[in-house]
């Protein structure tokens, strides 16, 4: 059926605006005269070619925590036996993103015409990715559809709760830094130089300090423009650099065995690698084809390598543990716990233990490290301001001496 982007005027005189499916305008105007809506323009949209998932409609991304909602909105009416039609249409009415409202009207004419759920929606692989669209597949085969899309919508709950919780406790650090940056950025571009003006005359040395200062405010305030410059290129160089074979394996190995940090973003990583191969596999999805997907879940080269070797050994009719402990990627209780689950036939209870274990991990060491980060940033802004005083105090000092 064809999708409708409509705007008119509603019994109060306001313009409304909006998307609907109907068979074409002028049954779209009768629909919405019987509202109450009187209609003044309406263009049908264009579907988005196979793969291309960019409808015409304005631009809106859809969020983690909206996917998730209709998710389990679909399996709810799924579950209390509406039809997938008659589900998509409601979840079409229901939703607010109009990006969004666009993709499902499209997605169920594409489900009207014959095709499977999950095809329909790999055709917008921005909204719906390609772990979505398995478990989907997974779960039309099985016939449990509204199950695997309860897993589905616990899943995608709870990695946006594990973002959430991340971002937020990192958001008053970084705050913190851009705004200690700049403060003393302020203090020796602008005030240090209107300060130092005292000492032009002075004919006696400066103490050290204040030579320091003096020659980082001058270099400062008359080269600015080059060190962000400097910056900017230096940033547009490591992205080329890391975009490239090479250096997206070295800085992914950086990120792993870096100090402090590095432990956490192993942590995250294999917590996100076992949760979401335990809900690919309880949904249904193959071995095989559940490490083909989490490998790109896990973001990272050099583990998405110890998992293509994994995946190679399997087919060769080794478990899945032995691979995994070849790599030295994976830590030793991962690799215990995965080899007592395949032995006790309860892989996924184990896995989702093993990805709890590390999120609970991961951030402990995330809440040690900004109750921490915090009075280093005194100290440090502490020490800073400290210098500046100290070295515009020495020359005062030195002046009065020579008074005397």
């Amino acid at each position: 059926m064809p999708v409708f982007k409509y705007k008119g005027m509603n019994p109060a005189g306001k313009a409304v605006s909006g998307i609907r499916n109907a068979d074409n305008p002028r049954v779209l105007r009768s629909a919405l005269r019987k509202e109450g809506i009187f209609l003044t323009e309406v263009h049908q949209e264009k579907a988005a070619k196979p793969g291309q998932g960019k409808p015409s409609a304005r631009r809106k991304r859809v969020t983690t925590a909206e996917l998730a909602v209709l998710t389990r909105q679909l399996a709810t009416l799924l579950h209390a036996g509406v039809t997938l039609v008659e589900s998509l249409s409601a979840l079409v009415d229901q939703v607010d993103n109009d990006h969004l409202k666009l993709v499902l009207s499209q997605v169920k004419q594409r489900v009207n015409e014959g095709s499977s759920l999950a095809d329909s929606m790999g055709q917008h692989p921005k909204v719906f990715p390609h772990l979505y669209c398995n478990m989907v597949k997974a779960g039309e085969s099985s016939g449990a559809l509204d199950v695997v899309l309860n897993r589905l919508a616990d899943f995608t709950e709870g990695q946006a709760r594990l973002r959430s919780k991340i971002i937020g406790t990192l958001t008053y650090p970084a705050i913190m830094i851009v705004i200690g940056i700049g403060i003393l950025t302020l203090l020796i571009v602008v005030v240090i130089p209107k300060i130092t003006k005292i000492f032009e005359d002075m004919h006696a040395t400066l103490p050290l300090p204040t030579r320091i200062l003096l020659a980082a405010s001058d270099f400062l305030s008359s080269y600015w423009w080059a060190v962000l410059l400097v910056l900017i290129a230096a940033g547009f160089a490591f992205r080329a650099y890391t975009r490239t074979e090479n250096g997206s394996v070295r800085w992914d190995r950086f990120k792993l065995e870096m100090p402090i940090f590095g432990s956490i973003v192993r942590m995250l990583s294999i917590s996100r690698f076992a949760r979401t191969l335990s809900t690919l596999l309880t949904s249904g999805v193959p071995l095989l084809g559940s490490l083909h997907i989490v490998r790109n879940i896990v973001n990272n080269r050099v583990l998405a390598s110890a998992i293509d070797d994994a995946r190679e050994s399997i087919t060769e009719g080794e478990s899945i543990a032995n691979p995994l402990k070849r790599s030295g990627e994976f830590p030793p209780l991962v690799i215990h716990m995965i080899a007592v689950g395949e032995r006790t036939g309860q892989l996924e209870t184990m896995l989702e233990h093993v990805a709890k274990s590390y999120e609970d991990q991961a951030e402990n060491r995330i809440n040690a490290l900004t109750a921490l980060l915090e009075p280093l940033m005194i100290v440090f802004m502490g020490g800073a301001v400290g210098f500046m005083v100290l070295s515009i105090l020495l020359p005062i000092l030195q002046l009065n001496e020579f008074a005397r």
